[in-house]
């Protein structure tokens, strides 16, 4: 019960600032809409680079992060020489990532439908090298448990992300418009989409200067020998890695490509990724658990078999997943309001969205059966199974559906891998899941969704009145099977 207490307190310091992160992040997305209209295709632009960004990061971090985790925990091992070797490792190859990039610039972007700005891809090409490094230094902070200063370094990235956003696209339209000769020499107003990017590599560049102290005070050391023990290991995580970001990602990256019209294409990528912004609550949960999990299991492996807790882990993942699921669609009245109102057309996508992530949660969660007995290529074909339904049924939908084509695609495609590592996982490395407890939690939230989609009161008022009671509903349950208040210690006074 201890060790569920540590993973609860570790959850709540990344989840706050994933969260307040997340939630400070949302406020660019009506920025962007307001300021890059769904007619015009500009957020389709950014949807669409980052997607790419995010597969790359995938790319250049090669399964090293869980490595890292993997080998700093063997009792065999010295730490500092893990770490060490990886950075070494993974920064080499992020140089010369960058520097064929910026060789190649120019047959890149126009490959990737971006030859009349090639400079987006540069700038995009340098921020996820420094990603790809940085990656190492965090997962050092989560195995030293410094959630604080990690927490601390994800934030000042968001804030000044948003003023730097805020600063291109405001104040400088602003100041160009009543004082051009202030910012004559540096601004260009018909630049728009790109100083989405400029934004971000500033303030990942700046990030470095906050891992310093992560940097030095060890002897740099790259271990050949121990590099290919970890790369063994890693490997099949990298194809893991690849197919899981791919099942994210890939239908905003191929999307471009499956539509005749160019234009049209970015029109409605644009929609789709604004709308699913809406759906990243469930993506916020499922990351921060993700931060305090990860070493959470590899440290608990050392104290022996701990089967019993992550089983009670994966049940308490699901029932506040499903809550998130449940609030999210119960106030949409309001969430909406996150996008403009050309983008609302996309908003159908937000439920389908939100399942998958949830899937894509619980499969994390499975996936540790296969990390533990250091059989990582399982999770490489799970995925891949996963990305191929999801590809082909983008390429078979897309033409004729569009973007709720990849909604759904995504859905079919997490909900398979999910099914196929519960089964194997039971037969290799057995977890006694509370699975009539979980199934009793998920039918209750399907009623209780079903019942606000066939039961909407016309007032705006009354319909969040009773979707709110719907909510207090499944509070109530949660609170009476497994959270009892009279276990909470300050409620317990109150209580007796």
């Amino acid at each position: 019960m201890a060790g569920l207490k540590s993973l609860a307190k570790d959850t709540a310091i990344y989840g706050l600032s994933s969260i307040i992160g997340r939630f400070l992040n949302y406020l660019l997305v009506p920025l962007y809409t307001i300021k890059l209209s769904a007619a015009s295709g500009g957020y389709g632009v950014v949807t669409n680079i980052y997607a790419m960004t995010a597969l790359l990061l995938v790319v250049l971090t090669y399964g090293m992060e869980t490595g890292f985790f993997r080998f700093a925990n063997k009792k065999d091992e010295d730490p500092l020489k893990v770490y060490s070797s990886t950075l070494i490792t993974v920064g080499g190859s992020s140089v010369l990532f960058v520097l064929f990039c910026l060789v190649f610039i120019e047959p890149i972007a126009g490959f990737l439908g971006y030859a009349d700005h090639p400079e987006y891809i540069a700038m995009m090409a340098i921020v996820v090298a420094l990603d790809a490094f940085q990656c190492i230094p965090f997962a050092y902070l989560r195995y030293r448990k410094r959630p604080i200063k990690f927490a601390g370094i994800k934030m000042m990235f968001v804030v000044s992300n948003i003023l730097l956003n805020l600063f291109f696209l405001v104040l400088c339209p602003w100041l160009n418009a009543h004082s051009p000769q202030a910012i004559s020499w540096f601004y260009d107003s018909g630049y728009g989409v790109g100083y989405v990017f400029l934004a971000n590599l500033i303030c990942t560049s700046l990030q470095m200067l906050f891992f310093v102290n992560e940097l030095r005070g060890f002897q740099y050391v790259l271990d050949k020998a121990l590099i290919k023990r970890m790369f063994s290991y890693s490997f099949p995580i990298l194809i893991l890695g690849l197919a899981g970001i791919l099942n994210q990602t890939v239908d905003k990256i191929i999307f471009p490509f499956l539509l005749d019209n160019a234009n049209e294409a970015r029109v409605q990528l644009g929609i789709y990724g604004a709308a699913s912004k809406i759906a990243m609550v469930m993506a916020m949960f499922t990351q921060a658990f993700r931060y305090a999990y990860e070493p959470f299991v590899f440290g608990k492996e050392k104290d022996g078999d701990s089967r019993q807790t992550y089983a009670s882990a994966m049940k308490f993942f699901v029932i506040f997943t499903l809550l998130a699921f449940l609030a999210v669609m119960f106030y949409m009245d309001i969430l909406r309001y996150i996008i403009t109102p050309d983008y609302w057309p996309g908003l159908k996508v937000v439920p389908i969205v939100m399942a998958a992530e949830m899937f894509m949660g619980v499969y994390f969660n499975l996936s540790f059966w296969y990390k533990l007995i250091d059989e990582t290529r399982w999770g490489a074909y799970f995925s891949l199974i996963g990305c191929v339904i999801i590809v082909l049924l983008n390429i078979i939908f897309v033409p004729v559906y569009g973007y709720i084509a990849c909604a759904w695609a995504g859905l079919a495609g997490y909900f398979t891998v999910t099914i196929l590592s519960y089964f194997v996982g039971q037969k290799k490395y057995p977890i006694n899941y509370d699975l009539k407890g979980i199934g009793l939690y998920v039918l209750l939230a399907a009623v209780l969704y079903v019942a606000s989609v066939f039961i909407v009161p016309e007032n705006v008022v009354f319909r969040l009145l009773f979707r709110t009671g719907l909510l207090f509903v499944f509070i109530a349950f949660i609170v009476k099977k497994d959270l009892p208040l009279k276990q909470i210690p300050l409620l317990n006074h109150f209580i007796k």
